[in-house]
C-alpha cells in the first residue's frame, strides 16, 4: 500500500513535519489517530484496518478485564464450576461491551485526542454494559429454579463491579498511555526544532493563564519554559496550578526576574486592561524583561501558535479600560440585512466591515471611491471572512455622485448606512479648504439625501471631537455635516444619528505610525506641544460605538462616548519609544514643532449648548442641538458648494464662520500659519 504525505499536513506546531512514528502508523494502518492528516492512497481501505485494529484492542483489554476481575473476586483461586462458567459467558460479555462501545462511538475516537469528553462515553458503555449484566444476574436468579443451565448465565455480582472498574480503566487507559506516547513524541521531535526555551513568567492564573500553562506543556514547539505565575490575587500566592506555583505579585516581578533568570513575561489575562499592561511593562522594562500578550480563550479558538503571543501594543496601554459594547439589539439590527458602509478602504471602514461581517448581514456593500484601498479592504475581508465572500460587494463611488448613489441605492436597498468616507487630515484640508467642503459636508448631504429618498431604515455618520468649537476647516466641516445630518432627522422617517469620538489609536493619519516611522529612523520623534492632549480609542472601540448607535438611536441624536481623561501627546511618544526597547531622551531625542494650521492643544466632546443624556450603557450619551432649519441651512450649502468652484480660500473661510458662529481657528506660530492668519484678518 502505498502513502503519501506532504509537508505541514501534520502535526500542531513543530515545523509541520511528519514524525517518524506517524509515518510508521500510516505504513502500517495501525490507530490511524491523526484528525487532518495527510493525503493518502487507499484512504478508505485504511480507515477500515485502523478501525479493525482499535476494536481488536478493546476486545484484548476487555478480555483481560474479565479474566482479571474473576481472579482478584475469588483472590486467584477460581473454582472449578466458576472456570466453566468464565468460558462459557466470556464472548458473550465482550460481545456486549464492544457493542456498547460502538454505541457510543468508541471505535471512531481519535486516540490521540483523548480527553474527558471521550472519557466519560467510555464509562457510559462499559456500565451500560454491568447493568445488562447485572439485570441477566437477577433475571436468571429468577429463572433457575426452571433450569440448571440458566446458571451458566449468571455472573457474581462481585465480578460485574470489579470487571466495570477494570474495563473502564482498560480501555480509557490505553487510549491515554497512546496519547501520552505519541505527543512525548512528537514534543521530542518538536523540542529539537524549537532551538533554546525561554524561561516564562505567566501574569495572571486564572482561566486563561491555566489554559496557557496546558499549551505551553503540550506545544514544546513553542519555546516557552513556564517558571511559574504571578497574579493580582495575593492569596493565590503559593498556589499550585497546573504544576506550577504562583510565585507572587507583578509587584514582586523585578525580584523573580533575577531570582528565576525571566527572560520574558507573558500576560494571560483576557483582554487585560491598560492598567495592568503598563504597569507590568513598566517593571519588566526596569528588570531587563521582554513583555508579550498571550490573546485570551474566545480570540485563539483553542489554538495557539507563535502568531497567538504577540508584543505589548499601544493599544495595550491605553490610560484606560476600554470601553465594551455588546449590545444584542445590534444582532437585530443587522443579521440578514443589506448594510452599506462608506469610506470602506480606510481604517474605521474596515473595521466597520469586520465587526458588521460578525452579525452575518444579507449583503455588505463596500463603498469607496479610491480603487487601491477598496482592492485591499476587499481582499482582507475575503480572507478573514471566507464565508461570507458572496455577501461582499466592493463598489467604487464617490459620494457626491448622486447618480452613482441612486444606482446603487436602487438596485442593492440597504436598510443601514454606516456613513465613515470623509478627508480628515486637520493641516491637510487647511490648505484645501474646497475639497473638505466639498467632500465632508456636500457630500454627506448627496448620501443623506439619497438615504432618505430610497427609504433606508437607519443612517449613522462618523463624526469627530474636533467638530466642537472647531478650530480647523476639517472640524468645521464635520460640525456642518451633523448640522445637516440633524436637521434632516425631523422630517425623515429615516433615523438620522451622529457618532462622535476622539482620535482612534493606529488609525489612517493618527500619530502612532507617524512616531513609530520616526523610532525607526533613530529620531527624533517630533511633538508638536508639550501641553497637547487629545482623547483616544481604538479601532475596535470606534465601530463598536457605531454598531451601537445604529440600533439605538432614534433619530436626531449624537451619541458621544466616554473616553476618560485626555492623554498627553507627548506621554504616548514616550510610551512608544520604551515599547520599541529604547529610552526616551537618552536613545531617541523627542523635539517640540509648535501647533500646525488648525490644531488645538485640548480637544472637546460637548458644548455648552448640549444637553448630555444617558444612555442605557453606562459609558455612551446623547448630545442634543438645537436643530438648524433644513431650508435655510441647504440654501447656505447650495451656495457654498457653488463658491467652492471660484471663490478664493478667504471667502470659503468666512463663508463656513457664518455658518458655523463658533468657528474659532486656534493657529500656530510656523509661518504657513502666519499667512493664513494674514488672509483671513484681510478679509474680515
Amino acid at each position: 500500500m502505498q502513502v503519501e504525505w506532504r509537508r505541514g499536513d501534520w502535526g500542531e506546531g513543530g515545523g509541520g513535519v511528519l514524525r517518524r512514528h506517524e509515518k510508521l502508523l500510516l505504513k502500517t494502518g495501525l490507530f490511524g489517530m491523526g484528525d487532518g492528516g495527510g493525503r493518502m492512497a487507499g484512504s478508505s481501505r485504511l480507515r477500515r484496518l485502523s478501525r479493525l485494529a482499535r476494536v481488536g484492542a478493546d476486545a484484548v483489554v476487555l478480555s483481560a478485564a474479565l479474566w482479571l476481575a474473576f481472579l482478584l473476586r475469588f483472590e486467584g483461586d477460581i473454582p472449578h464450576e466458576y472456570v466453566k462458567r468464565l468460558f462459557f459467558l466470556w464472548p458473550y460479555v465482550v460481545g456486549l461491551q464492544l457493542i456498547c462501545l460502538q454505541a457510543v462511538g468508541a471505535p471512531d475516537f481519535a486516540w490521540r485526542y483523548i480527553g474527558l469528553r471521550e472519557a466519560s462515553r467510555l464509562l457510559y458503555a462499559t456500565g451500560g454494559a454491568a447493568t445488562v449484566l447485572l439485570s441477566m444476574r437477577l433475571v436468571g436468579e429468577m429463572l433457575l429454579p426452571m433450569s440448571a443451565y440458566v446458571m451458566y448465565a449468571i455472573l457474581p455480582v462481585g465480578v460485574i463491579l470489579i470487571d466495570l472498574m477494570v474495563a473502564f480503566l482498560g480501555v480509557a487507559g490505553t487510549r491515554a498511555v497512546w496519547r501520552s506516547l505519541i505527543e512525548r513524541a512528537g514534543a521530542a521531535g518538536e523540542r529539537a526544532d524549537a532551538g533554546p526555551e525561554k524561561r516564562t513568567l505567566l501574569v495572571g492564573a486564572g482561566q486563561v493563564g491555566l489554559w496557557m500553562a496546558k499549551e505551553i506543556e503540550r506545544r514544546p514547539g513553542l519555546g516557552i519554559h513556564a517558571v511559574g505565575f504571578v497574579d493580582d490575587t495575593g492569596g493565590k500566592t503559593g498556589q499550585l496550578i497546573h504544576g506550577l506555583r504562583v510565585l507572587g505579585t507583578p509587584a514582586d516581578i523585578p525580584a523573580l526576574g533575577l531570582k528565576h533568570r525571566i527572560d520574558q513575561a507573558l500576560i494571560t489575562v483576557s483582554e487585560p486592561p491598560g492598567s495592568l499592561v503598563r504597569r507590568v511593562h513598566e517593571r519588566c522594562k526596569s528588570a531587563g524583561i521582554e513583555t508579550k500578550v498571550a490573546q485570551g480563550l474566545h480570540e485563539t479558538a483553542g489554538q495557539l501558535g507563535s502568531s497567538k503571543i504577540r508584543p505589548v501594543t499601544i493599544e495595550d496601554l491605553l490610560r484606560r479600560d476600554p470601553v465594551q459594547l455588546d449590545s444584542p439589539h445590534v444582532q437585530s439590527t443587522i443579521h440578514d440585512s443589506c448594510v452599506m458602509i462608506t469610506g470602506a478602504g480606510g481604517s474605521i471602514g474596515l473595521g466597520l466591515c469586520e465587526q458588521t461581517l460578525l452579525y452575518s448581514p444579507r449583503r455588505l456593500l463596500l463603498v469607496e471611491r479610491a480603487e487601491g484601498n477598496l482592492f485591499q479592504a476587499h481582499q482582507h475581508l475575503l480572507a478573514k471572512f471566507p464565508d461570507h465572500a458572496d455577501r461582499i460587494h466592493p463598489l467604487i463611488a464617490d459620494i457626491g455622485d448622486e447618480a452613482r448613489l441612486d444606482e446603487i441605492f436602487t438596485r442593492y436597498k440597504p436598510s443601514l448606512v454606516l456613513h465613515a468616507a470623509a478627508h480628515k487630515h486637520v493641516p491637510m484640508m487647511e490648505w484645501n479648504v474646497g475639497e473638505a467642503i466639498k467632500n465632508n459636508i456636500i457630500g454627506t448631504r448627496a448620501l443623506a439625501d439619497a438615504a432618505q429618498r430610497h427609504d433606508v431604515d437607519r443612517f449613522v455618520m462618523v463624526s469627530t471631537d474636533k467638530a466642537v468649537n472647531p478650530s480647523s476647516v476639517m472640524g468645521c466641516t464635520k460640525r456642518l455635516a451633523e448640522m445637516y445630518v440633524q436637521a434632516l432627522s425631523q422630517e425623515s422617517k429615516t433615523r438620522f444619528v451622529t457618532v462622535r469620538f476622539g482620535n482612534v489609536l493606529g488609525s489612517t493619519g493618527s500619530v502612532v505610525p507617524i512616531f513609530q516611522k520616526q523610532i525607526q529612523e533613530g529620531g527624533p520623534v517630533v511633538v508638536t506641544h508639550p501641553d497637547m492632549k487629545r482623547y483616544f480609542m481604538t479601532v475596535p472601540e470606534a465601530c463598536q460605538l457605531v454598531l451601537e448607535a445604529s440600533s439605538i438611536g432614534k433619530g436626531g441624536e449624537i451619541f458621544i462616548l466616554d473616553m476618560g481623561e485626555p492623554v498627553r501627546i507627548v506621554d504616548l511618544a514616550k510610551d512608544l519609544i520604551r515599547l520599541s526597547g529604547l529610552k526616551p531622551e537618552q536613545d531617541i531625542a523627542i523635539e517640540f514643532s509648535g501647533t500646525r494650521p488648525g490644531e488645538k492643544l485640548y480637544e472637546e466632546l460637548s458644548v455648552s449648548e448640549e444637553v448630555a443624556d444617558k444612555t442605557r450603557h453606562p459609558k455612551i450619551f446623547i448630545g442634543h442641538f438645537r436643530p438648524a432649519d433644513r431650508s435655510q441651512l441647504n440654501a447656505a450649502l447650495n451656495s457654498l458648494e457653488s463658491d467652492c468652484r471660484s471663490a478664493e480660500e478667504i471667502d470659503l473661510l468666512d463663508r463656513l464662520a457664518s455658518l458655523v458662529p463658533e468657528f474659532s481657528p486656534d493657529l500656530g506660530d510656523d509661518e504657513a500659519s502666519e499667512n493664513l492668519a494674514q488672509l483671513r484678518a484681510a478679509g474680515r
